[in-house]
């Protein structure tokens, strides 16, 4: 089979400029998250805050709580905020969408515990998010061949693989980072969502879309 390169996804990388406007720039994406969201949830309580990441920088947490108390949280890298709040018609609807399916599930839905050590992470990793992606994956082509793996990358680690057997000219695979997959865990967004939509790029150059 034939992998595109390793998608590290622009989600994570910070724009390249200088601190005090990085700090403006943070602070204004976390004021429109803020409006967006109370723009849908206008009856509900919704807070926000910035936590700094060392690798993944400036992540925005936010949470919507209901007149009936119940608390749903979720977060975002910043990348992605830049590009739907520059690009996206409706950032709103976009944003909502993640708290309305976390709704869904009932109860509160609070940001998971991160694992505190290698051995805990190791097993979320193996008992939840592989497999849990595998299964998301396969269930969103049900019509179509798909490969799921493990793969080692040289310059990205362990990376989780998903790709097209059928398609045999061109890339055909669509690999993540398994930090990756585990930040969009910890985040309380779920970790097929970019594999999926790398899927659905790869279909579309192939004209299968």
């Amino acid at each position: 089979m034939t992998t595109n390169n390793v998608d590290n996804t622009n989600e994570t990388e910070l724009p390249a400029i200088p601190e005090e406007e990085l700090k403006q720039l943070i602070q204004a994406l976390l004021d429109n998250g803020l409006k967006a969201l109370r723009f849908k949830f206008e009856e509900d309580g919704v807070d926000g805050q910035v936590m700094m990441h060392e690798v993944y920088g400036p992540l925005f947490v936010f949470k919507v709580e209901r007149l009936n108390g119940r608390n749903v949280v979720c977060g975002f890298f910043m990348r992605e905020l830049l590009n739907i709040f520059q690009n996206n018609d409706d950032p709103s609807l976009w944003m909502a969408s993640f708290f309305l399916d976390l709704l869904d599930k009932g109860g509160d839905q609070l940001l998971p515990s991160p694992p505190q050590t290698e051995d805990e992470a190791k097993g979320i990793i193996d008992h939840y998010l592989v497999p849990y992606c595998a299964k998301a994956i396969r269930e969103e082509f049900p019509d179509e061949q798909v490969y799921v793996d493990l793969d080692l990358n040289e310059q990205h680690g362990a990376v989780l693989e998903a790709g097209f057997p059928t398609i045999s000219d061109g890339n055909n695979i669509c690999a993540l980072p398994l930090h990756i997959l585990m930040a969009h865990h910890l985040l309380n967004r779920d970790p097929a969502e970019p594999i999926i939509q790398g899927l659905y790029r790869i279909r579309e150059e192939h004209g299968l879309e």
